[in-house]
């Protein structure tokens, strides 16, 4: 599992909703156009197949930040909810 940090900036409001909605399913809304999604290699693909079917890439923008266990460890919040963290085990 990976922390990615989404953000975005979409002009439309029908198709920043659609993304936000998207989103909310992966992970966690941090500020209104960032989210911290825990994802495997698997839903990270599905993730950006179905993010990429609602943009207009002539317009909207979307990045998406991995964060290591050394930046991850470094990462001070202020306020808002708690930073996702990775499991500490997994179970096969």
């Amino acid at each position: 599992m990976q922390l990615y940090v989404v953000a975005y900036d979409i002009p439309s409001d029908k198709r920043r909703k659609k993304v936000s909605d998207l989103l909310e399913g992966y992970g966690q809304r941090v500020q209104y156009s960032v989210f911290e999604c825990m994802l495997g290699p698997d839903q990270y693909r599905d993730l950006q197949r179905r993010l990429q079917a609602r943009l207009d890439l002539t317009e909207d923008q979307v990045r998406f930040y991995p964060l290591s266990a050394h930046t991850l460890s470094r990462v001070e919040t202020w306020g808002g909810p708690e930073l996702l963290t990775p499991p500490n085990s997994i179970v096969v």
